[in-house]
């Protein structure tokens, strides 16, 4: 093969690692503009928990009084963990299939998913402190920062 060969393979190389990094940002960028939690319904609960490397959801209802002292810490930790986590909310009485389908019975309730999958359940109202603990454990680091949902 030519020196002129070998060039043309290396630039092909380096086009399409450049193409990788730039869908990475994109992403992160896009996950780092999520700072309020995401409306999740029966319609569109599994495309999103797909959607999202790492999502915590909150089961609530309007009427719940504990959901309703959970519901600013939820939107607290959204901000706070943009680019890292993202939260949804399904409201229980709207979306009675996907909370069949979890077997929700007492709410609040709130489920972490990673790669679609549950992977931390965490029942009644709990404290900002308690939960970030849940979240620090899954983002397999102490949470910082410089963490990301990329590792």
């Amino acid at each position: 093969m030519s020196a002129a060969g070998d060039d043309d393979e290396l630039e092909a190389i380096r086009q399409k690692k450049m193409a990788e990094l730039q869908k990475v940002a994109a992403e992160r960028q896009a996950l780092s503009a999520i700072t309020q939690p995401v409306h999740l319904t029966d319609s569109n609960f599994s495309s999103e928990t797909a959607r999202y490397p790492l999502l915590l959801v909150d089961f609530w209802a309007p009427w719940c009084g504990p959901c309703r002292m959970v519901a600013p810490v939820i939107d607290q930790l959204a901000k706070e963990y943009a680019g890292k986590v993202v939260f949804g909310k399904v409201n229980v009485d709207e979306n009675p299939v996907i909370s069949n389908t979890f077997g929700i019975a007492s709410i609040p309730t709130m489920m972490v998913f990673k790669g679609g999958k549950v992977v931390d359940v965490m029942i009644g109202a709990m404290p900002k402190g308690q939960i970030e603990m849940k979240l620090k454990q899954h983002l397999g680091s102490s949470g910082s920062s410089s963490s990301s949902i990329y590792g």
